[in-house]
């Protein structure tokens, strides 16, 4: 009897008008159902290519942000040269605590034990992990060339995610670039223009008395031209947000007792 019952419902479904109701419902229904699966095992069969790539990725703007990229090169050959360190931010020195190749330092920043929340928080970034991974580079004599430091705040629309370099000296910086951001195109997503990252080589962090002084601006501050870059045309507060996050990472929340190491010739 409830066979019966049954091909009876399904004989009426298939029988039903292609424009009823419940015909309409039952096919959204079902493609939206077989979508999400295909979506799902899409995701999930992917994932492994695209953590690959996002590896490659943030490799790839390392070697650009020390000047060692060029078309065609093999990206992961070429970032062996670097040598990946945890660093303690409070105390300025590495730790091997984690394994430097596989730390997630923007991932340590929502763990409780691993990070800390801010209260002066100028770059936006709410939690700030106690560890971050840097990218030393040494020439053939061993001796320090470049350090990498990954930095991140927000702009005006979305959290920018970058490296800076700076030279052995700890104050001399020789590159910015930003790898991540959904800022306005044409506009604070100038941030990418090879003209204004090249604004950033040559500057210095601090002035001779030891004072933080890199300012993203309109106009030309009091410290002078050596830590002066010009603010971004039409883009005020993308421009403000770099300069925060900039100074945050390179101030005593961020890297500044690494830094002074670097400048006192430890590493």
């Amino acid at each position: 009897m409830a066979d019966t019952q049954s091909k009876g419902l399904i004989g009426r479904f298939l029988a039903a008008s292609p424009d009823s109701v419940g015909k309409t419902i039952f096919i959204a229904v079902a493609v939206c159902l077989v979508a999400s699966m295909i979506v799902s095992t899409a995701a999930v069969s992917l994932r492994p290519v695209q953590e690959i790539n996002k590896k490659r990725d943030k490799q790839l703007n390392v070697l650009q942000v020390a000047g060692l990229y060029e078309p065609g090169i093999k990206v992961a050959e070429a970032f062996a040269a670097f040598e990946p360190q945890v660093l303690d931010l409070e105390t300025g020195e590495f730790t091997d605590q984690f394994d430097a190749a596989s730390f997630d330092d923007l991932a340590a920043a929502q763990d409780p034990e691993l990070s800390r929340a801010l209260e002066n928080d100028p770059a936006g970034i709410g939690r700030q992990s106690r560890y971050k991974t840097v990218y030393l580079l040494r020439e053939e004599n061993g001796d320090l060339d470049k350090v990498i430091l990954p930095i991140h705040g927000y702009g005006l629309w979305s959290t920018l995610y970058g490296f800076i370099a700076v030279e052995e000296n700890g104050n001399d910086i020789f590159g910015l670039q930003f790898y991540q951001h959904g800022e306005t195109p044409g506009l604070g997503a100038e941030v990418d223009n090879p003209r204004w990252k090249s604004l950033w080589s040559g500057k210095k962090l601090h002035d001779e008395s030891g004072e933080l002084q890199i300012s993203v601006a309109k106009a030309q501050g009091p410290a002078g031209p050596e830590h002066h870059i010009d603010a971004l045309a039409g883009a005020t507060l993308t421009s403000v947000g770099v300069d925060n996050l900039v100074k945050f990472w390179m101030g005593e929340e961020g890297y500044a007792p690494f830094l002074a190491a670097l400048k006192a010739g430890e590493f």
